[in-house]
């Protein structure tokens, strides 16, 4: 049996859509379900490994269906329908793999690093944004609440660098070693390449490296940092050596010394002051 797995609370219906559109040209003997609607832990137990799942969905998606089978073994091959809007997580696969057709996607979402912030302790997939890019995603959020159903990150971006954000001073502390920076507009912890639609953060990163790379961006002021943000969506930012540093271990925690957003996956956590990732 083929089970097509959507969730009904994603993209204002547009996940039920594509997952209907699915059903309609590829569906023969599949079954489409709801995650919305159903204890996936419970479900997974009557599964066997003569079928097949596939997760219709984005990235957001993925890592809900990650969490809730934390520590489960998939019984089946798992295969990932493209139904988000940034898909990053499909983007940054098909490049390291070097095909579209990626296949079972089982070994990519067990081992997961693990982030703690505030009263969260959960898996990602992608990465974890601290800086101008979750600051990014509580505005979108308070754009989106306000009606507005398609919000410019690039734009939104830009104007928040100009005029809104105040870059902190960060305590960084990798596998014991701790690291001061000032000024940081960018603190990201990356399990890909890629976060936000399509934004190149971490170039070097490898899924299931046994690592998790933390991309800092620090010490420059306003205008300097509007030329490098653009190079952030092809990679290119790492050239500012200066101004952009990568760093690899099993263990981060990031402090800043004023209270800033936090996205993880896309999922926006107000008024963070610290952020530990273990892997």
């Amino acid at each position: 049996m083929k089970y097509l797995l959507f969730n009904g609370l994603a993209g204002s219906g547009t996940c039920r859509k594509a997952a209907e559109g699915y059903l309609a040209k590829e569906g023969a003997d599949t079954q489409m379900l709801d995650l919305a609607q159903m204890d996936v832990r419970t479900w997974i137990s009557a599964v066997t490994a003569e079928d097949i799942i596939i997760l219709c969905g984005g990235d957001g998606t993925l890592n809900r269906f990650a969490n809730d089978l934390d520590g489960v073994t998939l019984p089946c091959p798992l295969l990932h329908y493209r139904a988000g809007t940034g898909n990053d997580f499909l983007v940054d696969l098909e490049e390291e793999l070097g095909t579209k057709d990626v296949g079972a996607i089982n070994e990519y979402i067990t081992n997961l690093p693990t982030v703690k912030v505030k009263d969260i302790e959960c898996k990602f997939i992608n990465g974890i944004g601290y800086g101008i890019d979750g600051m990014c995603c509580e505005y979108a959020d308070k754009m989106r609440a306000k009606g507005k159903t398609k919000v410019n990150y690039t734009t939104l971006a830009i104007r928040l660098c100009l005029f809104k954000y105040k870059a902190p001073n960060a305590t960084i502390t990798i596998d014991g070693e701790e690291l001061k920076y000032s000024r940081v507009w960018l603190a990201a912890s990356m399990n890909g390449r890629y976060y936000g639609g399509g934004m190149k953060v971490a170039p070097f990163q490898k899924r299931n490296s046994g690592k998790v790379c933390l991309a800092v961006v620090h010490n420059l002021g306003r205008l300097k940092l509007l030329t490098i943000f653009p190079k952030i969506f092809d990679g290119s930012y790492v050239k500012h050596k200066k101004h952009v540093e990568f760093h690899y271990g099993n263990r981060i925690k990031v402090a800043f010394d004023t209270p800033m957003a936090l996205q993880i996956d896309g999922d926006t956590v107000l008024d963070v002051t610290e952020y530990e990732v273990t892997l």
